[in-house]
């Protein structure tokens, strides 16, 4: 990944992004361990929990675009179950943790709210691995994340491609942007705001057209 990285500006889904993680931290001698909901399946999601020096639990979500860990260990000092904005491109959240899994509320500038909910306990490694490389094999609508640092601001924004549309969620709202034009090809637009080599897009978006899957 780090190579693919390097050279076509690439990263993964969140099972590529948590391993990854994983490694990283444990490189800084952070102990940590994944975590998953519905292994196995389309709908599956897997994240990682890093325990700080003092044995606190956090969450750390890179597959869904979170900007930093949270405290997830009810009890602890700093745990709260308050909204809290800062960790979530274009929502705020708010966490509710029993140990044993966590449920996080996304309150949007709208108002409007969704939630998931992750397990807190390890799932093996093994497991985990197998699930990633299930979750590889599936070919499903092409969508691509990035988070972006509005640069004059320091807010934090999410974009996303997905279904022919081109999206972006921040504290002030949902806004769309509007199609290519001109010279500006979907595969421009995408390695524009992703960074990802516009080849590589540009050959994956005529496989998800072959399989008509846009």
């Amino acid at each position: 990944m780090r190579e693919q990285r390097d050279l076509y500006g690439t990263s993964g889904n969140c099972f590529d992004l948590a391993l990854w993680l994983i490694d990283e931290l444990r490189s800084e001698g952070i102990v940590c361990y994944p975590v998953g909901e519905n292994l196995g399946t389309q709908k599956a999601h897997g994240a990682v929990i890093a325990i700080d020096k003092a044995g606190k639990r956090y969450l750390c979500d890179l597959g869904d675009q979170w900007i930093q860990p949270v405290l997830v260990d009810p009890g602890a000092e700093g745990y709260t179950e308050a909204e809290l904005p800062g960790f979530f491109p274009g929502a705020r959240i708010a966490v509710f943790s029993d140990g044993v899994q966590v449920k996080i509320r996304y309150i949007r500038p709208n108002g409007k709210e969704s939630q998931s909910v992750l397990g807190l306990e390890p799932v093996g490694e093994a497991e985990f691995w197998e699930a990633a490389a299930f979750s590889q094999s599936l070919l499903s609508r092409p969508l691509v994340e990035k988070r972006m640092n509005i640069c004059t601001t320091g807010r934090v924004v999410h974009w996303e491609y997905e279904r022919g549309q081109t999206k972006i969620s921040s504290d002030r709202g949902l806004f769309t942007e509007s199609e290519p034009h001109g010279e500006e090809t979907w595969a421009k637009r995408i390695s524009r705001r992703s960074g990802i080599d516009e080849t590589v897009v540009r050959m994956a978006l005529d496989v998800y057209e072959a399989e008509g899957l846009i």
